[in-house]
């Protein structure tokens, strides 16, 4: 009888115990050293005094802590043995402690605590932004994501760019991004979009190729230096290739040619203004009940007060839609409003909507 195979995200998670027993193995020693002195001097003081055991257990207490509030009652001589019994443990404990504390430091034990809280933290974080790669433009993408205050987790292998990432204030798993179980332990099936951005399109490829066999759905935006590894990435499976030359050159010129435009990004990113992207159901049950209706029928603008901006409908892009335009399924919607004008119009839209991405741009000061 052949054994099922495992996952590669089910052997890491069969790890994790063995790991967690390794780490606790060292305090093993200590911890039964304090127990046996602690429960055994209370014995002894019930045995000497008669004591109840609260009072038992609070004199060791005291008597360990070395706090010296005095005695409970006057102590008898084989209680004043104890007493001394106890003391002498007491260091013997404190002195195995601290020899424990300085070997397993020594030892990296404490780095591999940390390591052990950091990957906890990573198995609770959802929604977030993998970002393969800190160095020029990862650098850029952080800082943009960070004004965006949306959360990021850096996936860098150099230590010099995992430190200058964690001296921004950004959590960092410093691993291979071409690896499987990196990504795994990334959150890749948590994450609201992977950018991957690391200096080599060969690297950035098999990135994309990895993360789209393992999660299908995710949104993948891949760094490219030509038009050639721009085509094998979106052959990948990326959601959005992006050239840095080419999209800073395309700025130039519209800052040489239509300012007003880049002035309005601007000025979205300084306010309480989000643009969502708002793609319907293919689903005609979900969308049964604003399938063929018009924007003037559905008055979105007068209920929510969100402005739909554009509709896309596979490859045509209808600009500043009239209230004739019908919607349809696969379409998407793309709005621009606030915060609670956008929570409105899910709500409106209800199971209709697919899927939902966001532009948020910055909260204003106050």
């Amino acid at each position: 009888m052949t054994r099922p195979r495992l996952s590669r995200q089910q052997v890491l998670l069969s790890g994790r115990p063995r790991q967690l027993r390794h780490l606790a193995r060292p305090w093993l020693l200590p911890g039964l050293a304090l127990t046996l002195l602690v429960f055994g001097g209370a014995l002894g003081y019930r045995i000497t005094e008669g004591w109840d055991w609260g009072d038992c257990l609070w004199m060791v207490l005291i008597t360990i802590s070395t706090i010296g509030y005095g005695e409970v009652e006057p102590l008898s001589q084989p209680g004043r043995l104890v007493t001394v019994l106890i003391i002498a443990g007491g260091l013997l404990v404190v002195q195995l402690l601290i020899q424990r504390v300085l070997g397993l430091s020594e030892s990296g034990y404490f780095r591999q605590m940390r390591e052990l809280r950091f990957r906890r933290m990573l198995r609770r974080m959802q929604d977030h932004v993998i970002l393969c790669g800190y160095g020029r433009i990862g650098r850029e993408i952080g800082e943009q994501l960070l004004l965006e205050k949306a959360p990021v987790l850096v996936v860098e292998l150099d230590p010099m760019r995992k430190q200058a990432a964690e001296d921004r204030g950004l959590k960092v798993l410093q691993a291979d991004a071409t690896l499987d179980e990196t990504l795994i332990e990334a959150g890749l099936d948590r994450c609201r979009s992977l950018v991957t951005a690391l200096p080599s399109n060969a690297a950035n490829l098999y990135v994309v190729l990895s993360a789209r066999g393992l999660e299908k759905r995710c949104r993948l935006i891949a760094r490219a230096d030509s038009d050639e590894a721009a085509a094998k990435l979106e052959l990948a499976g990326a959601s959005a290739v992006v050239s840095p030359y080419v999209a800073g050159g395309r700025l130039m010129a519209t800052t040489a040619l239509r300012p007003l435009a880049v002035d309005f990004t601007d000025l979205l990113a300084g306010s309480d203004c989000e643009i969502e992207e708002f793609r319907l159901s293919e689903d005609p049950l979900l969308m049964s009940q604003i399938a063929h209706r018009t924007l003037q029928d559905l008055d979105l603008a007068r209920r929510t007060g969100a402005m739909v901006l554009a509709i896309r409908d596979n490859n045509t892009l209808s600009a500043n839609p009239n209230g004739e335009v019908t919607l349809a399924p696969g379409q998407m919607l793309v709005v621009m409003g606030s915060k609670q004008q956008l929570q409105d119009l899910r709500q409106i839209l209800g199971d209709a909507i697919d899927a939902v991405e966001t532009m948020r741009g910055m909260q204003s000061n106050e």
